[in-house]
């Protein structure tokens, strides 16, 4: 039997994008189709096949560390990204302005989909989820060029909805439009907790 079983969940991805330059703005820019290779998207400052350790990991590796990349798609819900508008008083929230990579719509809870779930294309193209990507105080200032004054309300409204981080298992073109078949690990919930 697999360790990875496929659902009958499919989710759509309705908005592809990259971040040229975190130091110069976590804003997205938007694409029609993108190239995941092992290392991510080309151009996108999220891409390598490793990266320097940050704050998320300081338990397990001093900061600067050099450790792999699983943190090379920033992915958000559709559906979660418009609780996140209605919490915070705004029409909506565009992924530009979180640095997303990709919005997927129509998996329910996806913040919480399971640690290395899979998401997988039709020709095969298969992202790995690594966990929930918690919020931060990033796209304060990016939300703040468009609609003044709302920045500090992202991080408490996002809070349990800003999505997952993901990296590449195999390599191929993802588009907006084509769909990704969830495939989620059989197993147990950890009793530890």
């Amino acid at each position: 039997m697999p360790a990875l079983v496929p659902t009958d969940f499919f989710g759509t991805i309705t908005w592809l994008g990259y971040v040229p330059d975190r130091t110069a703005s976590l804003r997205s820019q938007s694409l029609q189709s993108v190239t995941a290779t092992f290392a991510g998207v080309e151009g996108e400052d999220h891409a390598g096949l490793t990266r320097l350790s940050c704050s998320r990991v300081t338990s397990q590796h001093p900061r600067g560390t050099v450790i792999r990349n699983v943190r090379q798609f920033s992915m958000v819900s559709m559906e979660e990204m418009a609780e996140v508008a209605d919490l915070m008083g705004v029409s909506d929230i565009q992924p530009e302005w979180v640095g997303a990579s990709m919005v997927i719509g129509g998996l329910p809870d996806f913040t919480y989909l399971p640690p290395s779930s899979r998401l997988q294309s039709g020709s095969g193209t298969t992202l790995v989820v690594d966990m929930e990507n918690r919020p931060c105080h990033l796209p304060a200032k990016v939300i703040d060029e468009d609609l003044p004054g709302f920045g500090s309300k992202f991080k408490a409204a996002a809070k349990g909805r800003r999505g997952v981080t993901a990296w590449v298992e195999r390599e191929g073109i993802l588009q907006i439009g084509e769909k990704l078949r969830l495939h989620v690990p059989e197993q147990r919930s950890w009793k530890g907790v």
